[in-house]
């Protein structure tokens, strides 16, 4: 997206998206070990008693911010949460290392139906869970 055509006063890009989570490490072993993102970036706030971790890919600005507040771990995911998306080269494999590393397919890798009133199959793809129960959609490469 050219964001010089923007007009000054429209935002123009999104930063990262946050997300809280109950047990940081474990998210981190999550994100960084069975998905291969890389920490970017981590910010602790003592006197808020918080803890920050951004994490993403070497080949996006996109990044997802982990939210570790140390108090509180009871939260609960709204009705509007969706999932995030992450591409991948070979669906199949991914989703047999995952398994193999016990985490559950939710959706098995297969391809996205057309509506019966257009032609063709759109994206293979396949659902996950992360360890608190944030939805992962895995989109294979075309």
């Amino acid at each position: 997206m050219n964001t010089e055509t923007k007009p000054k006063n429209t935002p123009y890009a999104i930063l990262y998206t946050m997300l809280r989570v109950r047990d940081l490490d474990r998210s981190l072993r999550f994100y960084r070990d069975a998905l291969g993102m890389q920490e970017a970036r981590r910010e602790t706030f003592t006197d808020a008693e918080f803890t920050l971790v951004f994490v993403g890919y070497a080949n996006s600005d996109a990044l997802i911010e982990l939210t570790y507040n140390w108090g509180d771990n009871s939260y609960s995911h709204g009705t509007g949460y969706g999932h995030i998306a992450v591409q991948v080269h070979d669906i199949v494999q991914v989703c047999r290392h995952l398994s193999d590393l016990g985490i559950e397919i939710l959706r098995a890798p297969g391809p996205m139906k057309m509506a019966p009133d257009e032609t063709g199959e759109r994206e293979t793809i396949a659902f996950i869970e992360d360890p608190d129960g944030y939805r992962i959609e895995l989109i294979q490469a075309s």
